[in-house]
């Protein structure tokens, strides 16, 4: 399959070209191989036109069984990655915007089962207003949070009716406008029961966890620092459940849980398309695996930690290689359900993929 980019959002780098972005692109074929043995070519392509580039992508389209999008700038991501999946008949997903929904889900259905919060009933405020923020607000709907539950923040502020109607937000933006009078991320801390930072480091302050609801949970996933660390919150909050991006504190959201499993369940059925029943099977495999015990080599490569379903442990570990096995598999079940792959109902045994699939993840581990 393919990993391509045009270098316009490489995470923690932001617009540094097609060429530039090349090691990172390499990077993320590696993990492909690493955790769910698929090969990739990485391609950079040196068009920021939406069109040229879709246009390139379309010509090249027939060497691949898959085409993984990345650091790709909104909003023009969003149409690059609709037309690819319109006119393409292989699966296509952009990885910035719906791996970190995806993790990031599974990890809020959990963390809102521990503190005993119901997902219908919870305020989600959401710094940030990019391509990842926007498809984590729609997947977060659609696992049960009530839209009108849920404030975007960009730069310049909420996004509320009022500056929708001044046309300082574009067409994305717009669907999670709030009638609500303008303010700042402070102000929209107040009261809530979750917090994800997908924006810049130390926007937060701890006053501002301080104003949060009793349990909240709070994804500081900015990278490489976080809207604010955990350790900062831990001196104003004594309940919080907490996670970030990275691998040194507890409840690592890491996309790398998603995009390797998510293409190799979508390879083996040879589907046209990753929809969003796919994600959703993906999103609630990690959160079920994240209750089962953890096993011995998993203990082993984390310094045998004490390591249980619980507020530190949330979501599974990227190196636990039951995730290959878990998502893959529901990823898969789901396609051949669905009718987008190219395996029928009566071709396909879960049983018997289960068990290819574990032979996969002997080689990986």
């Amino acid at each position: 399959m393919a990993v391509i980019s045009n270098g316009t959002a490489v995470l923690g780098l932001g617009n540094i070209g097609s060429l530039a972005s090349k090691p990172v692109m390499e990077g993320k074929g590696l993990l492909f191989k690493a955790f769910a043995d698929i090969d990739v070519f990485d391609i950079e392509v040196d068009k920021t036109n939406v069109d040229e580039f879709v246009e390139t992508v379309k010509a090249i389209s027939p060497t691949f069984g898959g085409i993984n999008l990345e650091d790709i700038k909104a909003p023009e991501c969003f149409e690059i990655e609709r037309r690819l999946k319109e006119e393409l008949d292989i699966p296509v997903m952009h990885d910035d915007q719906h791996g970190t929904a995806i993790i990031s889900g599974a990890a809020l259905l959990n963390g809102l089962e521990i503190v005993g919060k119901n997902i219908q009933n919870v305020n989600v405020v959401v710094s940030g207003a990019g391509a990842s923020a926007i498809s984590c607000a729609k997947h977060y709907v659609k696992l049960g949070v009530a839209k009108e539950n849920i404030i975007l923040i960009d730069s310049k502020g909420i996004l509320t009716k009022k500056r929708m109607e001044k046309g300082e937000l574009n067409q994305y933006k717009e669907e999670f406008v709030r009638d609500i009078p303008e303010g700042d991320l402070a102000k929209a801390m107040i009261g809530s029961d979750v917090f994800l930072g997908l924006s810049k480091g130390g926007l937060v302050s701890k006053e501002m966890i301080s104003t949060m609801a009793d349990k909240p949970l709070i994804f500081a996933l900015a990278n490489p620092d976080p809207e604010i660390l955990p350790t900062e919150i831990n001196e104003v909050r004594s309940d919080a459940i907490i996670a970030t991006g990275r691998s040194d504190f507890p409840n690592q959201i890491n996309n790398v849980l998603g995009f390797p499993y998510i293409f190799r369940g979508a390879l083996d059925v040879r589907t046209k398309e990753i929809t969003e029943g796919m994600k959703m099977a993906a999103t609630k495999a990690i959160a079920k695996l994240a209750k089962e015990p953890v096993t011995d080599d998993v203990l082993s490569a984390y310094s045998d930690e004490n390591i249980q379903f619980g507020p530190e442990y949330i979501i599974p570990k990227p190196f636990d290689a039951r995730v290959l096995i878990w998502e893959a598999s529901a990823v898969a079940e789901a396609a051949v359900k669905e009718g987008v792959a190219r395996v029928s109902k009566e071709e396909f045994d879960i049983d018997k993929y289960r068990d290819e699939i574990y032979v996969v993840s002997l080689v990986v581990r």
